[in-house]
């Protein structure tokens, strides 16, 4: 199946970089939120990364200032903004970004059903919940597919494609297509608490979450140390903050309720994630942003 239109349900901190990756390959692509001020931040983080882009070219020599301000103008314009799902009818993939909770997973599944044609796929960028879960709010489970990107998307390579129960095998390998196609590299597995990347990521720092919470140590002072030892481009607090501590709060307990003791939950993390400060998003986490 070809994409001709994309679309991404969702504007807040993956979304945005995510339908910059898609326009960055030439596909239009729908960013949809529940209001303006969300969509124009995703469309902000889109022009961001974009003009980041064209600049470092610019740098190399490889783009002339005219040729990278064409660039931005033309992958910018083939983002469109919306509240409402007025342009769904025709698009033939769709990602969604929402909160990590399955009643808002399930409410925007069933919208996306109704509103887009039935040869669509329904993507989720979630990083742990069941697929099969999120297709059962769906009268086409066999199209429901995970699609998880990691954070920077813009950067990042990898684009976990994962099977749920009723995924069928043309979904999965329109997944695999359309993730080529925005310049990712796909690795498919059947669903499973984790996936993969988040089971080996949450290993190594439950290790580094549960040494900070025994010892007392700055998290700051830490992350220096392993990205000084490692050459790691930043340690596991900075990057849990960029992440959204929410979100690592949610996949931790996941991984613990799995797989055990070990695995491990960040006291400090659940303590700001309680008080509102979730990272970046919200300009407070472990660091001020």
């Amino acid at each position: 199946m070809f994409v001709f239109k994309a679309a991404v349900v969702g504007a807040g901190v993956m979304g945005g970089e995510i339908a910059q990756v898609i326009a960055a390959a030439d596909i239009p692509v729908l960013l949809k939120d529940v209001d303006q001020k969300f969509v124009d931040a995703g469309l902000a983080k889109a022009r961001q990364v974009t003009e980041s882009q064209t600049r470092k070219l610019v740098e190399r020599g490889k783009l002339s200032s005219d040729e990278a301000q064409a660039q931005v103008e033309r992958t910018l314009s083939l983002v469109t903004g919306t509240t409402g799902y007025d342009g769904f009818g025709d698009v033939d993939f769709v990602i969604e970004a929402v909160p990590e909770k399955m009643e808002i997973k399930h409410a925007v599944f069933s919208e996306l059903d109704a509103a887009t044609p039935g040869h669509a796929v329904l993507a989720s960028n979630t990083s742990g919940l069941s697929i099969s879960e999120i297709g059962d709010a769906t009268n086409r489970p066999d199209k429901v597919v995970g699609f998880h990107f990691f954070w920077p998307a813009s950067a990042m390579r990898l684009i976990e494609v994962i099977e749920g129960e009723e995924t069928s095998q043309d979904t999965l390998q329109a997944a695999s297509n359309f993730a080529q196609a925005i310049r990712k590299t796909p690795i498919r597995a059947i669903e499973c608490p984790g996936f993969v990347v988040n089971r080996i990521l949450t290993s190594t720092a439950s290790e580094i979450w549960r040494y900070q919470d025994e010892t007392g140590i700055d998290p700051e002072a830490l992350d220096a140390y392993i990205t000084e030892a490692s050459n790691m481009p930043m340690g596991p607090f900075r990057v849990a903050d960029m992440s959204g501590l929410d979100t690592v709060v949610k996949v931790a307990r996941d991984m613990y309720d799995a797989y055990g003791d070990r695995f491990y939950v960040h006291k400090g993390m659940q303590e700001l994630v309680e008080a509102g400060d979730l990272g970046a998003k919200t300009g407070k986490g472990f660091y001020e942003h």
